[in-house]
């Protein structure tokens, strides 16, 4: 399971129990076709939550499977290997990357 800064709680703990921790709140307002509400609420009173939980709870899983999916990459034993590999012994630069880095001072420069 990844657990990302967005999912951090700052908490204190007083004496025993846990402070109460203001947190701002922010509405979030949809307008939705009754039958695709009703299917919702159906599967919100499944699931023993009310219906803003249940869309806040699904929205935010969907957020948090869409960052992890978009902003961790996966390597397998011998990509991992091959990485750490280049990063020991990294390749010398060829004529198109040296071109590059010219063009980049040339450009950062004026």
């Amino acid at each position: 399971m990844c657990i990302s800064v967005l999912d951090r709680v700052d908490a204190r703990c007083h004496i025993g129990t846990m402070a109460a921790i203001a947190e701002k709140k922010s509405r979030l307002v949809a307008r939705i076709p009754s039958v695709i509400r009703k299917t919702i609420q159906a599967a919100a009173d499944l699931e023993g939550a009310s219906l803003n939980h249940f869309v806040v709870q699904a929205a935010h899983r969907q957020a948090q499977e869409i960052l992890e999916r978009e902003t961790i990459i996966r390597l397998n034993r011998d990509q991992t290997k091959r990485v750490f590999e280049l990063l020991d012994r990294p390749p010398k630069a060829n004529a198109l990357l040296l071109s590059a880095r010219t063009i980049h001072r040339k450009l950062v420069r004026a």
